[in-house]
């Protein structure tokens, strides 16, 4: 008998656990997937969450037959790797990068993935200085680009959760603050804010409060120590991050967020350096042990 995963506090609201599939394996392939999922399903995971690194890593009808196998449903998460941009580039650019945005929804829709979630505005690592008028106008550029991805979103019932990352991987979006201006006058049913407790950690002065000024604008809402381990095994103030999500009626999933060194270009993208738990197993098992605690 599995053990339940849905947590569910005293504002009501009721949680599912979820495990991305990085923290063992990148790219995902067909393979891996049909290795991992029964393995994620025993350990008590609900949701199981698919990166889209690049497009046919994965089959989608593949997997969505996977996950009605083994009871498990999907978040899905986009990737700017080098040349996927939608500001301050060119106009190829931009469009390549709608595409593939547009595909990625479209890989939601199959695996029956309500969110699409990641920073879609720039690739990760890419950094500049901005002045307050430049940053303004980067803003008012990325809502024009992300209004046609945004409206293809909303045409196959799928919500984009466009996230904020700490400021060794961008300059553009850090906080939920800056989030919250960029994303301006994009309809809030189908475009909001994905929730990283590891960027905001080292950007927001207060994690919770954070939560609490982005409100019913998160969408998605990833999880991991502060060092990217296994949840619990760390300094958070993790009462304080639920209560805050109740708080907000987020019933979203909580989905454990980490990393693979087996893979070299991701383990540098996510500074991996040495490993973050006994092994990549206990990652998810040690971090959906102690987030069943709330």
């Amino acid at each position: 008998m599995r053990a339940p995963t849905a947590t569910t506090r005293g504002h009501g609201v009721r949680r599912e656990l979820g495990v991305n599939t990085w923290v063992w394996v990148s790219p995902l392939t067909d393979e891996r997937l049909a290795e991992l999922a029964p393995r994620v399903r025993g350990w008590g995971f609900e949701v199981i969450e698919l990166p889209v690194e690049a497009p046919g890593d994965w089959d989608p009808g593949f997997a969505s037959e996977i996950l009605a196998e083994h009871d498990l449903r999907a978040s899905v998460v986009l990737v700017m790797g080098e040349g996927r941009e939608l500001v301050a580039t060119d106009a190829g650019t931009v469009a390549s990068t709608q595409d593939y945005l547009r595909h990625v929804v479209d890989v939601a829709q199959v695996v029956g993935a309500p969110v699409i979630a990641g920073p879609a505005y720039a690739s990760v690592g890419r950094t500049w200085r901005l002045t307050p008028d430049e940053r303004r106008a980067a803003y008012a550029e990325l809502r024009e680009h992300l209004a046609p991805v945004v409206d293809h979103a909303a045409s196959a019932g799928v919500r984009l959760g466009v996230e904020p990352l700490n400021r060794y991987e961008t300059s553009l979006l850090n906080t939920v603050d800056q989030c919250l201006e960029a994303l301006e006058g994009l309809p809030p049913e189908h475009c909001g804010i994905a929730f990283d407790v590891y960027h905001a950690n080292i950007e927001e002065q207060d994690v919770p409060d954070a939560i609490r000024r982005a409100g019913d604008r998160i969408v998605h809402v990833q999880v991991c120590a502060n060092d990217r381990g296994a949840p619990g095994a760390d300094h958070l103030d993790w009462p304080g991050i639920i209560g805050a999500l109740d708080d907000v009626g987020y019933a979203g999933p909580l989905v454990i967020e980490s990393f693979t060194a087996e893979n070299a270009t991701i383990a540098t993208a996510a500074s991996i350096w040495r490993p973050l738990a006994v092994s990549q197993d206990a990652i998810a098992t040690d971090g959906i042990e102690f987030l069943r605690r709330f």
